[in-house]
């Protein structure tokens, strides 16, 4: 899956400024995308994204370069947020921060896609940032480092630009590059569309809508989605291109039986 490391454990205590106070729970078929939201019994605040899968905040330090505060997060049971699947984390917006890893003095400027793009000297960076450049600096975990990629050097100030970083990516989504996914719905009497085509890099949810449970899982069992029973879901990126075959572990295979054609 395109997915980057998820680090959950620092949560605990990352957004203990986030009211205590239970709000009202928000159904989840009201839950859309760009939303912020959390469960009942932990502080961890999540992004909806337009893929449909829910992407945690790593630290308040990362919070705090997209939002101002926690006023629009919204509460959904603990029951409904586990039914939303884990993407990843959340990285700084581009052009907020410049980061360095603790066992490594190197600064990064952040561009879209989660890129470190490694600033070629202190000179640089007063261009771009100003004379308080160093007070710009953020130290990230070697732990959450794998959830960026290192890009382009930057040699000269023309090459990074803070104003149109910020401009082209205002929102997680269109930071991570996230779209809708392809819809598959699981009716009784089998896949609504048993065989679809989708672009490398394309999410696939699959929703039962049918009165029993089933499931769907590829045919040498290299993943799957467990039972789903009416009403839940599945979801799952496809990066490497091929055909995967599924079925229904719940149903003969000459009934459910489905294809998904990464190009």
């Amino acid at each position: 899956m395109k997915k980057p490391l998820i680090a959950l454990f620092s949560l605990l205590f990352t957004f203990a400024l986030v009211s205590t106070v239970q709000a009202a729970t928000t159904p989840l078929a009201s839950v859309k995308s760009g939303d912020l939201i959390r469960g009942q019994s932990f502080t961890a605040v999540y992004y909806y994204g337009a893929d449909g899968f829910r992407y945690v905040f790593p630290s308040d330090k990362v919070y705090f370069t997209w939002y101002k505060d926690f006023s629009t997060v919204k509460w959904v049971s603990d029951d409904d947020l586990t039914k939303i699947q884990i993407g990843g984390n959340v990285t700084y917006r581009p052009g907020v921060k410049m980061l360095k890893i603790n066992s490594d003095p190197t600064v990064y400027a952040v561009s879209k896609n989660s890129t470190l793009r490694p600033i070629g000297s202190e000179m640089v960076a007063i261009d771009i940032y100003g004379k308080l450049w160093n007070k710009m600096i953020d130290d990230v975990p070697d732990a959450f480092f794998g959830n960026y990629q290192i890009g382009s050097k930057i040699e000269f100030p023309s090459q990074y630009s803070i104003a149109s970083e910020k401009v082209e990516v205002t929102t997680v989504n269109e930071d991570k590059s996230l779209s809708a996914p392809t819809i598959v719905q699981i009716t009784d009497a089998g896949y609504d569309t048993p065989t679809i085509h989708v672009t490398s890099g394309k999410a696939v949810k699959f929703i039962n809508s049918g009165s029993l449970p089933h499931s769907v899982t590829e045919w040498d069992s290299i993943w799957g989605s467990g039972t789903l029973q009416p009403g839940e879901t599945y979801s799952r990126y496809f990066i490497k291109k091929g055909t995967w075959m599924y079925y229904s572990t719940y149903d003969a295979k000459t009934k459910m039986t489905g294809a998904i054609i990464v190009e």
